[in-house]
């Protein structure tokens, strides 16, 4: 079912009590007794996981599975599976530029690809209560693990054009594969460049920003929002370059003070961070998560009515429920109260 996901934006930023949306898909395998390796392999499974999310969470949006290794899988990487852990890219495919040059861009539902998009038209039929938002690697991430993190990097000044190349084929798929999801039903897309934040400004520019934002040009409409993640430590730095990205919302992990980043993005789109996934909701209690999100919002919520608190990025499987809990629980919390004192001083 299509959505106005333009109005969609604009009702959540003028919404006076707001919905949290965190990154929340993978805690699901607790609630269906399943696997990680399960999940992945299954659509139906993912659909169902989230529906359960769904139905137990108030969250604004439904969001998609984060797994980072499908679209390099897809390309001909291998991947390795780890008791209760979320799949990884085990070794590079592109070690020179003859590589780059030989990288064969696969068609959307390669690999696990379509086991994804598959997933996404499920939980599409499901969820009906709320947006649907499937999830991709960015380009950048994606070339880092073709290549490898420490080459890409060094690739970056020694054999650029290599890094383009492979940037282009990467970019030319992920293109089509998020057209795919918008085809099936999704209503956005979160693309993930967590590997672009360790970029200074200079290379942000060159190697990822025009990347994403042809993605997100080729996708943009009424009834689809693309939302840019970067979980990165240099986000301050090209914070620039990534609001050029010309996406609908930015995602900021908690390796970055939030609190100084939320006034410099346009108050018409969304700004979305970042309690930790691993320090709050895998590793701390119900009463740390409580402080911390209450902490946030205090701190980045008022004067900021695009501001919609999450967690810092993809909430680790065995994060206990209480935690998750604790945290909308919070969030309620503190709009509740500012609805009182705004009835109070009306």
């Amino acid at each position: 079912m299509k959505r106005d996901m333009k109005a969609w934006r604009e009702d959540l930023i003028r919404s006076k009590a707001k919905q949290a949306m965190p990154i929340l898909s993978f805690p699901c395998v607790q609630l269906m007794d399943i696997t990680v390796e399960q999940l992945t392999s299954d659509p139906a499974l993912q659909a169902r996981g989230m529906q359960l999310v769904a139905e137990r969470t108030p969250a604004c949006a439904s969001v998609s599975m984060m797994d980072l290794s499908v679209e390099a899988e897809a390309f001909g990487a291998q991947t390795r599976y780890m008791p209760g852990e979320m799949p990884t890219v085990m070794d590079a495919i592109v070690l020179t530029p003859q590589d780059a040059e030989a990288l064969r861009v696969p068609p959307v539902g390669a690999g696990r690809t379509g086991i994804y998009v598959e997933a996404i038209r499920q939980a599409c039929r499901l969820i009906t209560d709320r947006p649907v938002l499937s999830g991709v690697i960015g380009p950048f991430s994606l070339a880092g693990r073709l290549t490898g993190l420490g080459d890409i990097m060094i690739a970056c000044y020694d054999e650029p054009e290599a890094v383009r190349t492979v940037l282009e084929k990467a970019t030319d798929f992920l293109e089509a594969y998020v057209l795919a999801y918008k085809a099936i039903g999704a209503h956005g897309v979160v693309i993930a460049e967590p590997m672009a934040g360790l970029l200074s400004p200079a290379l942000s520019k060159a190697f990822s920003e025009p990347y994403v934002r042809r993605i997100a040009q080729a996708a943009r409409s009424d009834d689809f929002l693309v939302i840019y993640h970067n979980c990165g430590n240099n986000t301050p730095l090209m914070l620039d370059s990534i609001l050029r990205t010309g996406c609908d919302g930015y995602h900021f992990g908690d390796a970055v003070a939030l609190p100084e980043l939320v006034g410099r993005v346009p108050r018409d789109l969304l700004v979305m961070g970042n309690v930790s996934p691993s320090a709050q909701f895998l590793g701390g209690t119900p009463k740390s998560i409580r402080k911390e999100t209450l902490r946030l919002l205090e701190a980045c919520s008022p004067g900021h009515p695009n501001y919609i608190i999450s967690s810092g990025c993809d909430i680790p499987s065995m994060s206990p429920w209480e935690n998750i809990n604790a945290f909308f629980t919070a969030v309620n919390e503190y709009y509740a109260g500012v609805l009182t004192c705004q009835l109070m001083n009306a």
